[in-house]
């Protein structure tokens, strides 16, 4: 994922210290080259021979210290650094960056920086409320660094307030939409639509799929990442939203469309990965239910196709995208659905399939346009929202 990117972390003099060995774990394990910078502060709190291990660098904290390779000096690691976060930032080191000191490895380097810097404050509330604190942050946001928020909750001191570091996977977040991809996307509106819809049947019932919105949040994910202003809208599923990206939450089919309909005119593209109901009751026979009646019925009516509706009230210059899951004649029926509908693309899967389908990480798609057909091995969600929008982009 992060093959032949550098990142250069820098730890100041916080209890919070301890969280960015985790972090440096989840760096390496995604094939990072991993330097580690500290304050002399912040070898009080952790042991630079834990970052050691985990990187196979040595960590530096001594400016002058000559006990290492000299191509990674300050200037020439700061050339080849992606991004950079302080993590945790303490007051101290914040107020000397905002300020041009660099009196130490980390201020250096970070100095150094042309890459883009990212910065998650760490401290006691009263010192992070402090007015000095937050001029010194609106001070590194002017000069295009990116402030990350701190939590607001229990804090060492046993205070409670903002000023908590986040976790390590919201601070991966951060790193990823920096670097993981190109941002070949930026200036375009996406929309994506996910996971089920529930159509009541009763104030305990509803009629509903197995669709767990994997396909759908990974597609608005990688478009996140590659620079796309993202609007999500999910139906009920039991997995995190990705960050970064507007999620709209909904529940009945006709809370989709309705949805989409306010937000697609907006869109430069628009995905539906959504598995819809096609139908939903539209009344209930309850006294026969009660009664446990065997002729007991439920009457039920089409709900709006939202894609056949995209397709008719497209703006000029807008993608439109489908999927179509099928279990017999995959190509032929998706073939149709592409020209019926009005639609730049399907992606079609077989529910058949080992590997595709509902629950499961992987999957098996066919991109179809009205030029060509390409089918895709078995590969990782977000593998295939990278091809499908590689394929929109072209």
């Amino acid at each position: 994922m992060l093959t032949g990117k550098t990142i250069v972390l820098g730890i100041t003099g916080s209890i919070a210290a301890y969280k960015i060995a985790n972090l440096t774990s989840m760096l390496v394990k995604q094939h990072a080259d991993v330097y580690v910078l500290m304050t002399k502060n912040a070898t009080n709190f952790i042991n630079p021979i834990t970052f050691e291990t985990l990187t196979n660098h040595k960590t530096l904290v001594d400016t002058f210290d000559r006990n290492f390779n000299y191509n990674i000096e300050h200037v020439s690691l700061a050339k080849k650094a992606d991004v950079v976060l302080v993590a945790p930032a303490s007051a101290n080191v914040i107020g000397k960056i905002a300020n041009g000191i660099a009196d130490d490895m980390l201020t250096t380097t970070v100095m150094a920086c042309k890459c883009k810097k990212l910065i998650s404050p760490a401290m006691n509330t009263q010192m992070f409320e402090n007015p000095i604190v937050q001029d010194n942050l609106k001070k590194l946001e002017h000069y295009g660094m990116t402030v990350i928020q701190p939590d607001v909750g229990l804090l060492a001191c046993k205070d409670v307030g903002a000023g908590k570091m986040p976790s390590e996977q919201v601070l991966m977040d951060y790193i990823l939409r920096e670097i993981r991809y190109e941002k070949d996307m930026v200036g375009k509106k996406v929309l994506v639509t996910a996971g089920p819809t529930r159509e009541s049947i009763d104030p305990v019932r509803f009629i509903s799929n197995h669709s767990t919105g994997k396909m759908g949040y990974a597609i608005a994910r990688v478009a996140m990442e590659r620079g796309a202003d993202v609007t999500l809208i999910t139906g009920p599923v039991s997995i995190a939203p990705p960050p970064f990206v507007k999620v709209i939450n909904v529940v009945s089919a006709e809370d989709m469309f309705r949805a989409v309909q306010k937000h697609s005119p907006e869109a430069d593209i628009v995905i539906k990965s959504a598995a819809v109901a096609d139908y939903t009751p539209a009344a209930v026979a309850e006294e026969k239910i009660k009664k446990q009646d065997s002729d007991s019925s439920l009457e039920l009516v089409r709900t709006t196709d939202i894609l056949k509706w995209l397709g008719e009230n497209r703006k000029d210059g807008q993608f439109l995208c489908g999927f179509s899951m099928e279990t017999e004649n995959m190509l032929e029926n998706s073939r149709a659905k592409l020209i019926k509908k009005n639609i730049d693309m399907i992606v079609a899967n077989n529910l058949k399939v080992e590997g595709a389908g509902f629950g499961v990480d992987t999957n098996v798609v066919t991109l179809i346009t009205k030029e060509d057909t390409v089918e895709l091995p078995q590969m990782s969600k977000e593998a295939v929202a990278e091809k499908l929008l590689d394929k929109i982009l072209k």
